[in-house]
């Protein structure tokens, strides 16, 4: 059996998988285009995305919407698949990101760290102000049923627009984590645990509009087997992020892939982010030094989150990140799923996605002959 396809609205991606959009640079348009022209839904992280640009201190703002429009377009230009936008409702600037990416023709905008309770309001606006009609699909990402069901009702109520998808990104996801520290290892906040829960809440929302909203599985999925279990569930497709940075493509610097192929099981850890979340992470000096308050408060320069906490924080989120894309891991580090020391080499996109093709295939074979007897 192939893969099923992925359907968001009128967009049909042939391979159920979306790439997650991994910041500080992690995602940008060379993956994404690779990504999706293999079939599945490629992303490109929204957060500090101008980092290169030369004014990017003195004028985040403007550098961060430049560098943005343009690894749109050159994703577009480098692929006829599916390409979407990742935005953090936490960023200082997501309203105006949120607005460059649907001028800009991003196929899907993914939004979470935060509740995304206005981003319709920005594709309704847009439309009203160009006096044209922007076909961006609108994605929120969470970690709850309950959260799901919250901005259902308020897009409605207040926009009469439903969810196009919901992603629901459980606790073994990479990155900063939508969970109380406490929550992470609770098997009742499980991913599989909690996507029936989301695919339960959201039917009565299907059933009044008329139309299905797709729920992805994310956080922690790592092989076909494991995208087979999740569709068996009730999932229309899965994100994965973790798989996707042991690529040639992630436009991450070497050395930050390397890390992930070095890393141990016992090398993965939380971290408390100044972002105010907790996140998991690569173990390495940094973090340690941190840990063991070699760290101190800085100034801000970037201003690029709106719940991070300058004044108490013992670092910049946005430098280590920066810096870690950059291969520079002694003053940063990296985010990974809880997977990661399961990864032993470099492949291409191409190779990758064939591979878990085929593991699904063979998922489901040995589960029909398991059935069968």
């Amino acid at each position: 059996m192939p893969f099923p396809t992925l359907q968001i609205g009128d967009l049909v991606a042939r391979v159920p998988i979306i790439q997650g959009g991994m910041g500080v640079g992690i995602s940008l348009s060379r993956l994404a285009s690779a990504v999706a022209n293999e079939g599945g839904i490629g992303v490109i992280a929204g957060a500090m995305i101008g980092m290169k640009e030369p004014d990017v201190a003195k004028n985040p703002i403007e550098a961060n919407l430049r560098a943005l429009r343009r690894e749109i377009e050159k994703a577009h230009e480098a692929t006829k698949g599916i390409v979407g936008v990742n935005i953090m409702v936490a960023l200082t600037t997501f309203s105006e990101m949120v607005r460059t990416s649907i001028e800009s023709r991003a196929d899907i905008i993914f939004s979470g760290a935060g509740l995304p309770l206005d981003l319709p309001r920005h594709l309704h606006d847009a439309c009203e102000q160009k006096k044209e009609e922007f076909r961006t699909k609108l994605v929120p990402i969470v970690s709850s049923a309950r959260a799901a069901s919250v901005i259902a009702k308020k897009w409605l109520s207040r926009f009469d627009y439903l969810p196009d998808a919901f992603v629901v990104e459980g606790p073994k996801a990479g990155g900063h984590l939508g969970f109380k520290p406490e929550e992470i290892d609770d098997p009742g906040h499980s991913l599989e645990h909690v996507v029936p829960e989301v695919i339960e809440a959201v039917k009565p929302f299907e059933d009044a509009k008329g139309r299905a909203v797709p729920v992805i599985a994310a956080g922690g999925v790592y092989s076909g087997d494991d995208i087979r279990r999740f569709i068996e569930m009730g999932a229309a497709g899965v994100q994965m992020g973790t798989r996707f940075v042991a690529t040639h493509e992630c436009d991450a610097d070497e050395r930050f892939k390397q890390a992930y192929v070095a890393a141990r099981e016992e090398d993965v850890t939380i971290i408390k982010s100044p972002v105010g979340m907790p996140g998991r992470a690569i173990g390495n000096g940094f973090i340690e030094a941190m840990r063991e308050g070699a760290k101190k408060p800085f100034k801000c320069v970037f201003k690029c989150i709106s719940t991070c906490e300058q004044e108490q924080t013992p670092y910049c989120i946005a430098a280590a990140l920066i810096n870690a894309m950059k291969g520079n891991l002694e003053k940063g580090f990296a985010f990974s799923g809880s997977n990661v020391f399961r990864i032993d080499s470099i492949l291409s996109v191409r190779d990758l996605i064939g591979s878990l093709q085929r593991e699904f295939e063979e998922a489901v074979a040995r589960r029909m002959v398991l059935q069968g007897s």
